[in-house]
């Protein structure tokens, strides 16, 4: 064969892995509040009494993320989101500037994020969350500041974006918190905005195409999800989807029963979506300080959780057969897995600010000098 065959034969071999690479049309991440390996592992057993049964435990792509800060070992959720959705390691508590702010007392440089690129190219965007909608994972989506404990300000932000015309659809908790620091202002930027502000889900009439919802409490998350994904749906460029539901354990069967319904959402939404120009992510902000000490097949997981918590205070560490579970954040890497287009970059192990890399590469879009 002549050289020039040769090498062109090399070519088309070498483009034959970027072509298998599918570009992401639309990007839905869900994020579990402190859902570490430990903390999957225990909702597979709780749920199903047998390990690996999880929906996002049978994704083919895998890998580890650091969850370590600019400064320190352990993450809370607002360094630990910003990192995932603005690809730069900052300070606990601050919320998608970098690592130059302090916290509560000076802004560091504010980071472009994953929604916010979504939303320069005209995609549809949205935030869920069973928590406050302005607390730090669904916060560090929008806003930004040196404070996640601001979240009267970070609210605000989303009837002044950088980029587009903000967040399409937001639904949360968190009313009592942002209203106590921001009421009045927030009633005159939203009336400014022409978007109104509804108390619960059930109350955003049928015609609403960009509903933003801020409950007293907590909200149905899969309702939340499945409206949000109707509508941003609707957009013809695409859209970003982030869903988070909270999974700390210091409550052990409230954390680990979220799990496991989340884990069914991403099911029911994975069956929806045409995967083929749709990346699903699964990950973790940080982990927490749960173990599987013992327990057996046939036993339930959490056997003894009631007498225990009848017996002892809520401040002191759970111990029962199966499980030890403290009431700290830790700093193992947590798991990040994927399923359709792009999936094929999470591998191995990595630090957090490389989920917001591989989804801006699913996308096909160049990040901004960080």
């Amino acid at each position: 064969m002549r050289r020039s065959a040769l090498l062109a034969l090399a070519l088309l071999l070498a483009l034959i892995p970027a072509a298998a690479q599918r570009r992401a049309k639309n990007v839905i991440l869900f994020l579990a509040d402190a859902g570490g390996v430990a903390t999957v592992s225990a909702a597979s057993l709780h749920g199903y009494g047998e390990p690996q049964k999880l929906y996002v435990q049978s994704w083919p792509n895998v890998g580890l993320s650091d969850t370590t800060t600019a400064t320190n070992y352990v993450s809370d959720s607002a360094a630990g989101m910003t990192a995932i959705v603005a690809g730069v390691k900052t300070h606990s508590g601050v919320i998608s500037m970098g690592p130059d702010a302090e916290r509560g007392k000076k802004d560091g440089r504010i980071l472009k994020t994953l929604l916010e690129y979504a939303e320069e190219k005209g995609l549809a965007t949205g935030v869920v969350s069973n928590m406050s909608i302005a607390d730090a994972t669904p916060a560090a989506c929008y806003g930004h500041a040196n404070d996640r404990r601001k979240q009267g300000e970070l609210f605000l932000q989303i009837f002044s974006p950088r980029f587009g015309d903000g967040p399409d659809v937001v639904i949360g908790a968190g009313r009592k918190t942002i209203w106590g620091q921001a009421g009045a202002r927030i009633e005159a930027a939203s009336q400014k905005a022409g978007r109104k502000i509804y108390g619960s889900l059930d109350a955003v009439p049928a015609d609403e195409r960009r509903p933003i919802v801020v409950s007293d409490s907590e909200p149905d998350v899969a309702a939340a999800a499945r409206r949000a994904l109707d509508l941003l749906s609707a957009n013809r460029k695409g859209y970003f989807l982030m869903v988070e539901w909270d999974a700390h354990t210091d409550n052990p069967r409230k954390g680990l029963d979220n799990l496991v319904a989340f884990d069914k959402l991403i099911r029911e939404i994975a069956a929806k979506v045409n995967l083929k120009e749709t990346l699903l992510v699964f990950t973790a902000d940080h982990s927490f300080e749960l173990r599987i000490t013992g327990g057996r097949r046939g036993v339930p997981l959490l056997e003894g959780l009631d007498e225990w918590q009848a017996k002892n205070s809520p401040r002191d560490e759970i111990r029962i057969p199966a499980l030890r579970v403290g009431h700290s954040h830790t700093g193992e890497d947590v798991l990040v897995t994927a399923i359709g287009a792009g999936a094929e970059r999470v591998r191995g192990y990595m630090p957090n600010t490389r989920i917001f890399d591989l989804i801006l590469q699913a996308w096909g879009w160049r990040p901004e000098p960080r």
